[in-house]
């Protein structure tokens, strides 16, 4: 398996594509907004008609998961999913078959001047181009002008 991964707007996937809006960026904020994570898994023959498990987690410089305070306690960044692909029948034997797939996120209060990696797990493992970083803009301070 490889993997791309491209932070946008927003994705969605529709008919086997992946529609992206705004896409690959790698700075953003300092205020909170709405993104996605956009992957292509591609998939190769030798890995159809079985369960794959993946899951997407938000990281900080350090490599530490980012956690949140809410309501319900300390959370991560978390999300998961499973996919299974089909020996496909139209095309010829040993071609790789490309997943799709998308995951948008509403604003993150995320520390502003800081550095942070998406990074995705497939059935446990790390994959090359599995990871995708960004950076939140810096504060600017705005200085009032006293009479």
């Amino acid at each position: 398996m490889n993997v791309t991964m491209l932070l946008a707007d927003s994705a969605q996937v529709a008919e086997g594509k992946l529609y992206i809006l705004g896409g690959g960026w790698s700075v953003t904020g300092p205020d909170p907004v709405p993104s996605a994570v956009a992957m292509k898994v591609g998939v190769d023959w030798h890995e159809f008609n079985s369960s794959h498990h993946w899951e997407l987690v938000l990281e900080d410089a350090d490599g530490q998961l980012v956690r949140f305070e809410t309501p319900e306690g300390t959370q991560t960044i978390e999300v998961r999913g499973d996919f299974t692909t089909s020996t496909p029948s139209d095309v010829p034997q040993g071609t790789p078959v490309d997943v799709p797939i998308a995951v948008n996120f509403g604003p993150i209060p995320l520390e502003p001047g800081s550095r942070f990696t998406w990074r995705l797990v497939i059935d446990g493992e790390s994959l090359p181009g599995a990871s995708v970083s960004f950076t939140t803009r810096p504060l600017v301070e705005i200085e009032s002008e006293t009479a």
